[in-house]
C-alpha cells in the first residue's frame, strides 16, 4: 500500500513548524499534542494560560470567523449541556441551521461540533484543523486543545453559513475560549460549586467568572440563584448596562409533574413574557431538574424574537419535543438496563439520584461510580448512598485526574454501610454489575462524562460483536 504524500512542514513567523496533517488521526493527535485543561489535574488559572488575546490573533488570522456567525452563548454550572440542546433543538424545528458547540465529547471528537445535530464531517475537521494549525504555527505562544478546536467550530459555522450557532463555554466564562462572540444573547444556568480549584471556593467567585460572559448591550437571562449569587450577576450587569432577566422572577415562569399514555411521567413548564405565552409544554429531558433548564431555554427564544428570528407555535413545539442531550440519562443497553449520566458534581448527582427514583422503575439499582481527584468527593458519596443500593467503583481509562478506585471505596465505606467494591476498570465493573443484577433492575454509570463515554463505547462494540454470525 502506497504512503500519502504531503508538502513538508513550513516554519510560521511564530518560530514553530506548521504539522504536517493528512489524515483524521493526524489531526485528532495534533490537538490532544496541545495542553489541555479539561485533562489537567494542576492548572494555572490567570490570564497567562487562558489568554483571549492569543485567542483573538488566532481567530485574526482566520479571517474572524467568529464575527460572521449570530450566537447564543450559555454558561452555567449545571444544566448548560440540556439548556443548549433544547434551545437549538427548537432553532431547528422551526427552519433554522444550528450550529451547536459543546463539550466534552463522550465517543467522538466531532461530536463537539455540529449542524443541524450532524458532525463535522472527517474532511472537514481534518482541512480546517490544517488551517487552524497553519494560523496557529504563525502566532507568539502556544496556543491550547481548546483554543484550536474553538477555532475550528467558529471556522466550520461560518463556512457553512449557520444561520445561528449556539456555544457553550468550556471552563467558567470570563477568560474562556469562547468569550470572544458578541452574541444576540446570554444566559447562564444554574451556578453551583465545581472546578473550584479553578474558578474559585465561593459562589460568588465561581459567579464572578460565569457574569464574564455579559457583553455591553447584549441581553441576559439566568434563572433563579442563590442571593448571593444573584447579587453578583446583577451587580456584573449593571455595569454593562445590560438587562439582565432571571427565569421565575422577572419572567413568570411554572412547572407540573404530568402523566400520559404518551410521555408517561414528565413535566410540564409555562413561560410567560410581554411577547410570548408557552403554555404547559412538556420538558423533553427527564427530571424535575431539567424544567428550569428548558424555562431558560424559552426565554432565550422568546429573547431571539427580538433579534428577528421567527417561531411558529407548531414547529416550536415539535422541535423542542426532538431534544436529546446525549450522556444525561441515556439507556445504553436494554437486558440488563444500563443507564447513564454525567453527573460530575454533588448537584447534578443529586438530581440524578431524584430523577432515577421518580422517572425509572427498578427494584435495585447498582451505580458504577467513578470521578476526578478535584471534585466534591465526599459529598458527591454521600449523594451517591441516598440512591444507590450498592456502588462499584472505577476509573475511566486514560484519565489522568481520575480518582483510584481503592481511595474511593475507602472513602465510602467510612461514610456509608452499603455495600460497595472496587474494579480496577469499566468493563470489569460491568461485568460485576451484570453478574449482580435481576431483570426489574437497573445499572448507573456516572460521576463523569469520560466514564460514561468509555460505558457508550464499550458497550456498542460489545453490542457489534454480539451482532456478528
Amino acid at each position: 500500500m502506497s504512503k500519502s504524500i504531503s508538502s513538508p512542514p513550513r516554519r510560521g513567523s511564530g518560530g514553530r513548524d506548521a504539522p504536517e496533517i493528512a489524515t483524521f488521526a493526524n489531526a485528532v493527535r495534533y490537538l490532544y499534542d496541545r495542553v489541555d485543561i479539561e485533562r489537567m489535574r494542576v492548572v494555572r488559572y490567570d490570564d497567562k494560560m487562558f489568554k483571549l488575546d492569543r485567542m483573538r490573533r488566532l481567530l485574526r488570522a482566520l479571517g474572524n470567523p467568529h464575527e460572521q456567525i449570530r450566537t447564543v452563548h450559555v454558561a452555567g454550572t449545571l444544566g448548560k449541556g440540556s439548556t443548549v440542546a433544547m434551545i437549538a433543538s427548537i432553532l431547528q424545528g422551526c427552519g433554522y441551521g444550528v450550529g451547536q458547540y459543546t463539550s466534552p465529547h463522550l465517543v467522538d471528537i466531532r461530536e463537539r461540533i455540529t449542524i443541524n445535530n450532524q458532525r463535522i464531517s472527517k474532511s472537514d475537521f481534518i482541512q480546517l484543523t490544517r488551517q487552524v494549525s497553519a494560523a496557529a504555527a504563525k502566532q507568539p505562544g502556544e496556543p491550547t486543545f481548546f483554543e484550536l478546536f474553538t477555532a475550528v467550530a467558529f471556522k466550520h459555522f461560518a463556512d457553512q453559513a449557520v444561520d445561528i450557532a449556539v456555544i457553550e463555554t468550556g471552563l467558567g466564562g470570563r477568560l474562556d475560549s469562547t468569550n470572544v462572540i458578541t452574541p444576540e444573547v446570554t444566559a447562564i444556568t444554574r451556578i453551583d460549586y465545581d472546578h473550584t480549584h479553578i474558578l474559585g471556593r465561593t459562589l460568588t467567585d465561581i459567579a464572578r467568572e460565569k457574569a464574564g460572559i455579559f457583553k455591553r448591550g447584549v441581553p441576559a437571562l439566568t434563572v433563579e440563584q442563590t442571593a448571593e449569587v444573584e447579587k453578583v450577576l446583577r451587580d456584573a450587569a449593571e455595569k454593562l448596562a445590560v438587562g439582565l432577566r432571571i427565569v421565575n422572577k422577572d419572567i413568570e415562569f411554572s412547572c407540573r409533574f404530568a402523566t400520559s399514555d404518551a410521555l408517561g411521567p414528565h413535566t410540564r413548564v409555562c413561560v410567560l413574557t410581554e411577547t410570548s405565552q408557552f403554555m404547559h409544554l412538556p420538558v423533553p429531558l427527564a427530571g424535575d431538574h431539567q424544567a428550569i433548564n428548558c424555562g431558560l431555554a424559552l426565554a432565550v427564544i422568546d429573547s431571539l424574537k427580538g433579534a428577528g428570528f421567527e417561531f411558529p407555535e407548531i414547529p416550536l413545539h415539535d422541535g423542542l419535543a426532538q431534544s436529546a442531550s446525549p450522556g444525561r440519562m441515556e439507556l445504553l443497553w436494554n437486558q440488563p438496563r444500563i443507564l447513564a449520566d454525567g453527573a460530575h458534581n454533588p448537584a447534578a448527582l443529586g438530581a440524578l439520584m431524584r430523577c432515577v427514583g421518580t422517572f425509572v422503575p427498578y427494584d435495585s439499582m447498582i451505580c458504577i461510580f467513578g470521578c476526578c481527584d478535584d471534585k466534591d468527593i465526599p459529598a458527591m458519596l454521600d449523594q451517591l448512598a441516598l440512591g444507590a443500593d450498592k456502588i462499584i467503583f472505577t476509573r475511566a481509562k486514560g484519565t489522568p485526574r481520575a480518582a483510584e478506585p481503592r481511595d474511593l471505596h475507602r472513602q465510602f465505606s467510612e461514610r456509608s454501610g452499603k455495600m460497595s467494591q472496587a474494579a480496577a476498570s469499566l468493563p470489569k465493573a460491568l461485568d460485576l454489575a451484570t453478574q449482580a443484577v435481576g431483570r426489574d433492575d437497573l445499572i448507573c454509570v456516572t460521576g463523569s462524562f469520560y466514564l460514561v463515554g468509555e460505558a457508550k463505547k464499550h458497550l456498542t462494540n460489545l453490542a457489534r460483536k454480539h451482532q456478528q454470525p
